[in-house]
């Protein structure tokens, strides 16, 4: 049992490894500031999920597991709300989105005339 418990652990970090490089890449590859921090946001909340929950299993001392599930808390609800409160500063900021292959290169340099 100790084994598949080890398993699971190392399988719940190496995936939240693997989702944190992919989130880098597309936040470098991504065309505009949108989405970019779909990409990272999303993903992000996910990582950090995985991540703790491999550590949950690694040491499982109450005390431990304790504080994980309360970081695990807190960033399932502060992750999402940073990630609404960036998107709705860079509207109201005047970021125009990238919609088609001639705005590119427009995106994040040119405010929106409303």
């Amino acid at each position: 049992m100790d084994t598949f418990i080890s398993l699971v652990s190392g399988l719940c970090l190496l995936s939240g490894c693997v989702l944190a490089i992919s989130s880098g890449i597309g936040l470098l590859r991504f065309p505009d500031f949108y989405t970019r921090m779909h990409a990272v946001g999303v993903s992000d909340t996910l990582v950090t999920a995985l991540i703790l929950i491999g550590l949950m299993l690694q040491l499982p001392d109450g005390i431990v597991v304790t504080k994980l599930v309360i970081i695990l808390l807190m960033t399932l609800f502060i992750n999402p709300t940073a990630s609404h409160a960036l998107a709705k500063a860079a509207i109201q900021s005047g970021l125009v989105p990238i919609l088609n292959k001639e705005d590119e290169g427009k995106g994040e340099d040119t405010p929106s005339k409303t």
